[in-house]
């Protein structure tokens, strides 16, 4: 039953990588000229690889207790990823004086996008698989938010 799913989310998930690594590379110049995206750019390439890597690790045979050690291990890297990157988005946002939603919106994505690794591994390690749905919540919020994340670095930064 989960095969399928983490299978097409590996695949999805670096394509999604991959497409934003060749969205920093081609708007390098005008990425670095705001101080809270390079951080941005590299938690979004970090959120997706976390699904690359948690969806592998499910289609390996090994003990719950295992895979959910590893999951959560990647998610909490993640997560502090996350917390750098909105750290930067607020105190960008004071510093130039942008909306206060921007930043309230990376957050709150940033750790749903996070969260859910790092609880659903936690489930697993207490023996309950139930937290693969956990962690396929945090897998949708992950494309959702990256979907978002790519479009300001290929898009919105040329305005």
């Amino acid at each position: 039953m989960w095969t399928t799913f983490f299978a097409a989310a590996a695949g999805a998930s670096a394509t999604l990588a991959g497409l934003v690594i060749v969205a920093v590379s081609v708007n390098i110049n005008r990425i670095l000229q705001h101080p809270q995206l390079p951080a941005r750019a590299g938690a979004a390439v970090a959120t997706l690889i976390l699904i690359l890597i948690s969806s592998m690790a499910t289609l390996i045979p090994q003990p719950v207790t295992y895979l959910g050690f590893e999951i959560a291990f990647f998610g909490i890297i993640c997560w502090i990823l996350e917390v750098y990157s909105s750290r930067k988005s607020v105190a960008a946002r004071v510093q130039l004086h942008r909306p206060w939603h921007e930043s309230v919106l990376q957050v709150v994505f940033g750790q749903l996008q996070t969260l859910p690794f790092i609880f659903g591994g936690a489930w697993m390690l207490a023996h309950n698989p139930a937290g693969l749905y956990v962690i396929a919540f945090g897998i949708l919020v992950i494309f959702f938010a990256s979907t978002g994340n790519a479009w300001v670095l290929m898009v919105e930064i040329l305005r």
